[in-house]
């Protein structure tokens, strides 16, 4: 049809850790493959949107969003108006390389955290009602998008979530044991004990 355009990536790839950042400081993320299996069954509402925000440009209810998942990761295809001009806008920075990247706004529904809370695995996330974004960076320098395309996760912290965090809290404010330095007299460190419990 005349006045639309085709644009296609991935608004996720699987099995590639990215870094991410908290108010504690860097952990690895990686959202697993499988991870959008459940929820593309169940038909989820998703709109494509620009940095997540601003009016939608394709929607998968309207059948102009189509997504899949495949070995890559979440796979998006989008029929989008050339009579808009922010549509325009976004295919001319498409055509020139300004932009490349996605991401997506979903909510994560089961997840697991390495032990040292280094590590958070995405694997399974609900898409309803959520987006895909062609957007300046995106959190996995790994998408992709072009003509013929994580957010921060928009649910609350999940008690999950909230228990990584304090976990990684924990961490980071336990004290680490001095190391006694070599030739350092063991008198000293009595010495300052029994100072303390003066």
């Amino acid at each position: 049809a005349s006045g639309v355009s085709t644009i296609s990536g991935y608004a996720s790839v699987v099995e590639e850790p990215y870094e991410m950042w908290d108010w504690l400081g860097p952990y690895s993320e990686v959202v697993r493959s499988g991870a959008f299996a459940k929820t593309l069954g169940e038909n989820p509402q998703v709109q494509l949107l620009l940095n997540h925000g601003g009016l939608a440009m394709a929607y998968t209810k309207a059948g102009t969003l189509r997504l899949a998942e495949d070995s890559t990761g979440l796979h998006m295809e989008a029929d989008v108006s050339t009579k808009r001009s922010d549509v325009g806008d976004m295919l001319a920075a498409l055509e020139e390389g300004s932009v490349d990247e996605m991401s997506f706004a979903f909510r994560v529904t089961r997840q697991m955290w390495s032990p040292d809370y280094d590590q958070r695995d995405i694997l399974e996330v609900d898409l309803h009602r959520g987006d895909v974004s062609v957007v300046n960076f995106g959190a996995n320098p790994a998408t992709s998008v072009a003509p013929a395309l994580r957010a921060a996760d928009f649910d609350k912290l999940g008690e999950d979530d909230a228990r990584a965090l304090l976990e990684r809290l924990q961490r980071r404010l336990t004290p680490q044991e001095p190391e006694p330095q070599a030739g350092a007299p063991l008198s000293l460190y009595l010495a300052q004990a029994e100072a303390l419990a003066l």
